[in-house]
């Protein structure tokens, strides 16, 4: 009876994204719709604010640097508006509230976007650093989210677009602070959907995997700020060798990241859909390899991610105590 169930969700699931496919809903009409996003100084908001702005929303777009803010402007059309936000400080998120507020009192669409992905081993991140990576990838969204809640929720329809990643659902080495920052804005999403469900308030998760993007190209140069500032006694407890092979692994990995299209694309749809999904899971890593691996038994998906993960040399604190093992046997 279990199995019979079983195949008859499967055959519904597939009809339904197959009619989905075909049939697309249709999207809404963007003259007078104010979009509001967060990052846009490079990489998915940047490109996201430019398609948009094309297809003719009153996009509002934040960034961090004065730098990128000039570039930026000159870049959309003289409907959209270019401000300086760090989505870690409450006030400019008020000023940018003001700011949009005084434009229209019905903000079509929040997209949280604003991220930072520093990496490396927990034994090597700093306190420091778990504190910045989720003051940016949680809180940061968390305070957007709270301080437009009275403008999205003026019409239903509306609605809120939370870029989070496969590291919110599937943890991996390396990454500790991202997962855990990610695997929080998941959690949030979900809340504010199920909670803002009876105001009409759309909400859409973003899970891409990785991408051609600053944060996957900046890892190598991330992680060996860290190791350059361990401690001693911690250098030599890992080793150079095993260091270095970490960062060729990475290297090896990086090389697959994808086109971050695929992520505006899908960030597009979520935006313009009169029916956006809930979990968009943009590129082929996402769909198909760290969405299955996140649904087998966690010994079975320990054993792939080591596969991955597995390099020729074992840090130099391992390869001691196995020569102090096969001492002692040999003195014994």
């Amino acid at each position: 009876m279990l199995l019979i169930i079983a195949i008859l969700l499967l055959i519904l699931i597939v009809t339904y994204k197959l009619y989905a496919h075909f049939f697309p809903a249709p999207l809404v009409d963007p003259n007078g719709k104010y979009v509001l996003i967060s990052g846009c100084d490079t990489g998915f908001g940047n490109r996201l604010a430019k398609e948009l702005d094309r297809q003719g929303y009153n996009v509002l777009a934040g960034v961090y640097s004065n730098a990128s803010k000039e570039q930026l402007v000159g870049e959309l059309s003289s409907k959209a508006t270019v401000f300086k936000l760090d989505i870690t400080k409450q006030q400019d998120i008020d000023d940018a509230f003001e700011l949009i507020n005084s434009k229209t009192n019905d903000l079509y669409a929040l997209v949280n976007n604003a991220g930072v992905g520093k990496g490396g081993l927990i034994d090597w991140i700093p306190m420091q650093l778990y504190h910045d990576v989720m003051e940016v990838n949680f809180f940061g969204h968390v305070s957007m989210t709270k301080t437009f809640l009275p403008l999205l929720v003026r019409r239903s329809g509306n609605r809120v677009v939370n870029i989070c990643s496969a590291a919110g659902y599937m943890a991996a080495p390396a990454v500790s602070a991202y997962c855990a920052s990610k695997y929080a804005l998941e959690a949030f999403s979900d809340c504010l959907r199920r909670e803002m469900a009876l105001w009409g308030l759309k909400v859409s998760i973003i899970e891409p995997g990785f991408m051609r993007t600053a944060i996957i190209e900046g890892h190598e140069d991330a992680c060996s700020e860290l190791w350059h500032n361990l401690t001693i006694d911690k250098k030599e407890l890992w080793g150079e060798t095993f260091f270095n092979q970490h960062l060729k692994h990475m290297a090896n990995i990086t090389k697959f990241a994808q086109d971050p299209m695929v992520v505006v694309r899908a960030l597009q749809h979520a935006v313009s859909s009169t029916k956006p999904k809930i979990r968009y899971r943009p590129g082929w890593q996402s769909a198909l390899i760290f969405f299955p691996l996140s649904l087998m038994p966690a010994w079975l998906a320990d054993i792939f991610i080591a596969l991955i993960n597995s390099t020729s040399d074992k840090p130099a604190g391992v390869l001691k105590r196995t020569q102090n093992i096969v001492k002692q046997a040999q003195s014994d």
